[in-house]
């Protein structure tokens, strides 16, 4: 229990500073919502979906290999200096490449033959993110959580104070978005790197660097998975034909329409990913420091029912009160949480927090493909989770549109947390109980879609989401915990 209690210590600093940031950044949603239009908002989130993927190659899977390697205290300033000098070399080339190449590029995003500063802003803020991602790696590893907490933090006040200024006072358009994200990039970076200097004072290592290609290459096709199964949609959804839209919601609607609405009510499964992202920030370097020890199998099993617990808890939250959620009024932007002309898209909602939620379960499945240093199986994963998403994309988006691609999305996580865990058991036996983990999942998915059954029969619908809410929480408690309770008291 100590050591669980570590885990939630710094999962606790990590969480406080991702809920408070993303709580902040969240405020950017109510002014883009009600500021732009959906299809400009459309234009914003197909940029942030390109940057999402090109960050894969970008970065190379170094943060990962650092996060594996680095935790040689001994060796780790030779490590540090060897993966970002390589990083900084390898992104200027990068950057130049895709400078070249913006006639091609720019059209796929949706940019305008005047919108040419937004595409070099995207290849600044791939440029500086690439450059912080292994000194933030150092401040995880090397359990500096608090500071790490304050620089995000920091980063976040920084694009949201600029977005606020630039928008609400000076009028700009959708280019703020980017000179904020930018100016923060850009800020946050130098400061890192002046924090994590003395690491530069290793020397350069090329066998390592070899060692850590063999490790991290394997994360590009691995994160490119990711990226298609978190972004490509909007993709999808921009080539969807002006009949089909049509048959699926009437006339006045443009792709691009549909990929701001989508993203903009995509933002509000947040509350699932903050558990997730951070819980994996202090997963990975803590399992890693127990994977030797005696009782690491147990702790790991026990690690999956907790995450499990947190994760229903906020599934039943986000999806019963929705409607209350996005009601929510922020005073000094005048503004609803999502505007009103984007709840046409929130019957997607809880099919992305259950997305998300498999995410979490393939976080805590991957101790097992570190441990046995086994990653080459994270690329054949989540390319096959990237199959799903491409073939059920396909198949629903012109049958039933946004939600379609929502439901991509869940199958694809799902079928990628049951391949990590096959492959991650066999590596590392850990005794996780799946079928409580399903029995768990199951039991908040029928409260959640049995609620309109109920409130439309028998009581008001904030009545009948606290009654489920109450009642569902008491089955997952039993579920998860029942034998624990059982033990205790035969003892």
């Amino acid at each position: 229990m100590r050591k669980l209690k570590e885990l939630f210590s710094d999962t606790l600093i990590y969480g406080i500073s991702s809920v408070f940031a993303r709580f902040i950044n969240y405020l950017l949603v109510p002014l883009y919502t009600g500021v732009f239009e959906p299809d400009r908002y459309g234009v914003i989130s197909l940029v942030y979906v390109a940057i999402v993927l090109l960050n894969i190659f970008f970065t190379m899977g170094m943060e990962s290999s650092y996060i594996r390697y680095g935790k040689d205290r001994e060796q780790a300033k030779g490590y540090f200096k060897t993966i970002q000098l390589f990083l900084f070399g390898a992104s200027i080339v990068l950057v130049t490449i895709l400078w070249l190449f913006e006639p091609l590029l720019s059209p796929l995003l949706s940019l305008g033959v005047d919108e040419h500063s937004i595409f070099l802003m995207m290849l600044g803020i791939l440029f500086f993110d690439t450059l912080s991602i292994v000194p933030f790696a150092e401040l995880r590893l090397s359990q500096r959580a608090w500071l790490f907490a304050a620089l995000r933090t920091g980063n976040v006040l920084i694009n949201i104070g600029l977005n606020l200024y630039l928008i609400l006072s000076l009028n700009y358009g959708i280019e703020a978005v980017f000179i904020s994200n930018l100016a923060a990039s850009g800020i946050t970076t130098a400061v890192i790197l002046l924090i994590t200097f003395p690491m530069f004072k290793g020397a350069w290592n090329t066998e390592f660097l070899q060692k850590a290609f063999s490790f991290g290459l394997p994360f590009i096709p691995a994160g490119l998975g990711y990226a298609i199964n978190e972004g490509l949609d909007r993709f999808f959804l921009k080539g969807m034909s002006e009949s089909e839209i049509l048959d699926i919601y009437g006339a006045g609607f443009t792709s691009e329409d549909l990929i701001g609405i989508y993203s903009a009510c995509y933002k509000l499964a947040v509350f699932m990913l903050l558990l997730v992202q951070m819980f994996r920030m202090a997963w990975q370097p803590f399992f890693m420091r127990q994977s030797e020890e005696e009782d690491a199998p147990s702790l790991f099993a026990q690690t999956f029912t907790f995450f499990n617990v947190a994760a229903a808890v906020i599934f039943l939250m986000v999806s019963l009160f929705l409607e209350q959620i996005v009601s929510i009024k922020i005073p000094f932007l005048d503004a609803y949480l999502i505007g009103k002309d984007y709840w046409m898209g929130l019957s997607i909602v809880p099919f992305l927090l259950m997305a998300y939620w498999f995410q979490g379960w393939y976080v805590n499945f991957s101790a097992g493909i570190f441990i046995a240093e086994k990653t080459k199986r994270l690329a054949q994963i989540t390319l096959t989770g990237a199959a799903v998403t491409i073939i059920v994309n396909l198949i629903l988006i012109p049958i039933y549109g946004m939600l379609g691609s929502a439901l991509a999305t869940l199958l694809s996580y799902l079928v990628m947390a049951m391949l990590i865990y096959r492959y991650s058991v066999s590596s590392f036996d850990v005794p996780y109980k799946l079928w409580q983990g399903f029995a768990v999942v199951g039991v908040t998915a029928l409260a959640v879609f049995g609620k309109s059954f109920l409130s439309d029969r028998f009581f008001s619908d904030i009545t009948t989401s606290v009654l489920l809410f109450i009642s569902a929480l008491f089955l997952i408690s039993v579920l998860s915990f029942g034998d624990r309770l059982i033990v205790k008291k035969d003892s």
